[in-house]
């Protein structure tokens, strides 16, 4: 059984605790890309702000493949892995989650998509018994994935009746769009009984900045959202699905219409959870800001412009719990 090093348990002072929470939660809405109702289905989900889908296409060839590449990286030596990192932002990562003091229960590979030999990401490969197939499992599956974002977008277009139809999934599949594939593993927490009874949190609390994410995950628990009266639920595993989350550049584009919703990962105390994450980004010069053709007249905007790569990097400078939008949004004078 794969745990993480002493040094990791050491530091459960840095870490952060939470009541266990009640049943699971049934009420994410579900999408059937098969539907010929799924422009509607999927708009609706949107407001939502976190759903799954369904008949999504991706090859279950292409998902076993990736993920059983990865299990034998982690299931690797701690002090190997160690020596594939700090990631730069790049690599290999293990507790640590950003520049600014966030740690959580997880150790995971951060890939930039459109880069996977950027010299951060090197030695990371080193340690991997293949790294040929793992780069080829790696394209296979962000391909596909993307391939299925680009599609929900065109739904999302279609649904709300913007025009051109590819006007939001050209902003994925543009070859400089910066999107990003992350593996989380969350190692079993053999001593969670220390919290009496409490939760150790694997992931903190957060929403994803980008346009969408695109989350898949093995069939262990931990995912929990927030939803809007503040009641934190755990979400039902289902590793043949995808869950889709609105980022937060996504609710500006739709004036906040649609909402990136606040989540986060629990460990558990017997079982490892390894989640894979495409985050489907804008170009770095991109400008983010409301669609006009979905602004009332009238209408006001609640949100300053601002690129991708502005939004980006003032991310990058927050903790994950910050509200990152509020530096953008227009104040009720303006």
């Amino acid at each position: 059984m794969v745990v993480l090093s002493q040094a990791a348990l050491e530091d459960y002072t840095l870490m952060k605790t939470c009541k266990p929470t009640g049943s699971m939660f049934n009420g994410i809405p579900v999408v059937d890309l098969s539907d010929p109702e799924a422009k509607t289905l999927v708009v609706k989900a949107c407001e939502f702000g976190v759903f799954k889908v369904v008949n999504h296409g991706v090859p279950m060839e292409f998902i076993t493949k990736l993920e059983a590449e990865a299990l034998r990286f982690f299931n690797l030596p701690q002090c190997e892995k160690d020596r594939s990192g700090p990631p730069q932002p790049f690599g290999y990562g293990n507790k640590r989650i950003g520049p600014n003091g966030d740690v959580g229960w997880i150790e995971y590979i951060l890939l930039h998509t459109n880069n996977l030999d950027d010299i951060s990401q090197k030695s990371f490969f080193t340690f991997l018994e293949n790294p040929e197939m793992f780069r080829a499992d790696v394209d296979h599956y962000v391909s596909a994935v993307k391939k299925m974002a680009g599609e929900l977008l065109e739904l999302i277009a279609d649904g709300l009746e913007i025009e051109p139809r590819n006007m939001l999934s050209r902003l994925l599949r543009d070859e400089e769009s910066d999107s990003c594939f992350r593996i989380n593993h969350y190692p079993p927490c053999l001593d969670l009984q220390t919290f009496s009874g409490r939760n150790l949190i694997g992931f903190g609390e957060h929403t994803d900045p980008q346009i969408i994410s695109v989350l898949r995950s093995n069939n262990t628990s931990g995912l929990q959202i927030c939803l809007r009266d503040g009641t934190w639920v755990s979400v039902p595993p289902d590793q043949t699905s995808f869950f889709i989350n609105v980022g937060d550049s996504f609710q500006v584009m739709t004036n906040g219409r649609f909402k990136s919703v606040k989540h986060r990962v629990l460990a558990h105390h017997s079982k490892s959870r390894l989640s894979m994450i495409f985050f489907g980004g804008p170009p770095l010069n991109e400008k983010i800001a409301p669609l006009a053709s979905l602004m009332a007249e009238g209408e006001e905007s609640l949100y300053k412009e601002f690129s991708w790569c502005e939004y980006k990097r003032s991310a990058y400078k927050s903790r994950l719990g910050d509200h990152r939008l509020g530096l953008f949004e227009k104040s009720a004078s303006q």
